[in-house]
């Protein structure tokens, strides 16, 4: 049972990576690619967490989340999660867009919250023993 809910967790990250290939490229929409690198991050992060048997928080914070999978799978870029934290609320409210130190993410931000999302999720599968094709069904 616990193998079929995380990887309904990373069925739901891959559909947010999914959205991220159709929209990395442009630069009109780099915090909504935050946003959804966020939610990857998040959701296959969530899918560590009910493959163990812990009990999954409803919460939105992975720098938290990271400190609940730490024993489990390593993750050494805090400035990206700092990032996509942040991202994370102030894309939803349009007069915060994407508030980094420069302001709205650039496109190199974005592709580069993009392969780090794609990048912990192809870890966890591979943690988890969970083939990405079967994720992607």
């Amino acid at each position: 049972m616990k193998h079929n809910f995380a990887l309904e967790w990373l069925k739901a990250a891959y559909s947010d990576l999914v959205v991220i290939e159709s929209i990395v490229d442009n630069e009109i929409v780099t915090h909504m690619t935050a946003f959804h690198s966020q939610q990857s991050v998040e959701k296959s992060f969530k899918a560590i967490l009910e493959y163990k048997g812990v009990t999954v928080p409803k919460k939105h914070d992975v720098r938290m989340l990271k400190k609940l999978v730490n024993m489990y799978i390593s993750i050494d870029n805090d400035y990206i999660l700092d990032a996509l934290n942040t991202l994370y609320i102030d894309s939803r409210y349009p007069s915060s867009f994407g508030l980094l130190p420069n302001g709205k993410p650039t496109l190199t931000d974005a592709r580069e919250f993009y392969k780090f999302a794609l990048d912990i999720f192809n870890r966890i599968c591979t943690l988890l023993k969970i083939n990405p094709e079967e994720v992607k069904k």
